[in-house]
């Protein structure tokens, strides 16, 4: 059964914009739970630009709510997050500049950082993830760093199905490093960008064990609904 993961950040960036504390993204957490969402996703940016660290650790307190909580390598995000004890992690790649995560890890440059980092969380017994490019060597590099889990990066995949331009290449791509993950022992999850076509696209391939949406399923539920939103993905993955 494959899984669907919410990112609910964007709740907080529409409370920001008044900086009030309408919408709660501590309410959203526990209104996408209750509507058919395995987990959510929460992104404790260095720079606070949603969710902020009391969010964080109040949506990581809910009982009975699945949390992959997404952090840089920056140290104080680190210690944080441990703090927090959410039940998932998924170390992204940031630039402050950027609008939104713009690729995967850097892995051959940030190797040893990142070995450090996961044994620390394992130590707390917290399921760690990479969000990396599908590369057949990333995947060698994150089973070497002993992770449980990788998420490759489906962006460049969205903007080909989206423009409607071929993307059997990327799609490919993307089969390959699935297979060779899940041949490693590595949970595969798919994440970035993902729209209902993408998704649709990708649940075809069977190592795919759960789709992180965010912005997308945030966007569409300003017409359609959340909760209808959320139940047009689960009978897609389904």
């Amino acid at each position: 059964m494959k899984r669907l993961g919410i990112n609910i950040d964007h709740i907080a960036t529409l409370r920001n914009a008044r900086g009030e504390a309408h919408p709660d993204p501590v309410f959203a957490a526990k209104f996408v739970n209750q509507n058919g969402a395995d987990s959510v996703t929460i992104h404790l940016r260095e720079d606070r630009r949603h969710i902020k660290d009391l969010d964080a650790k109040k949506i990581c307190s809910i009982k009975k709510l699945l949390v992959n909580l997404e952090v840089s390598t920056n140290p104080n995000i680190i210690k944080t997050a441990l703090k927090i004890k959410p039940d998932f992690i998924c170390i992204v790649p940031e630039n402050r500049k950027e609008i939104t995560t713009e690729g995967g890890l850097n892995l051959r440059i940030n190797r040893n950082k990142i070995k450090r980092i996961i044994k620390k969380f394992k130590k707390k017994k917290i399921r760690t993830s990479l969000f990396i490019n599908p590369t057949a060597n990333d995947i060698k590099i994150s089973k070497e760093l002993n992770t449980d889990c990788i998420e490759l990066h489906t962006g460049n995949l969205a903007n080909l199905v989206k423009n409607k331009k071929n993307f059997s290449k990327e799609l490919n791509r993307i089969k390959r490093c699935s297979y060779l993950a899940n041949k490693f022992g590595l949970e595969v999850h798919a994440g970035h960008g993902l729209d209902y076509e993408t998704t649709k696209v990708l649940t075809k391939i069977k190592e795919i064990k759960e789709f992180n949406i965010g912005h997308f399923i945030i966007g569409e539920s300003i017409f359609y609904s959340l909760t209808s939103v959320i139940k047009k993905f689960k009978r897609i993955i389904s």
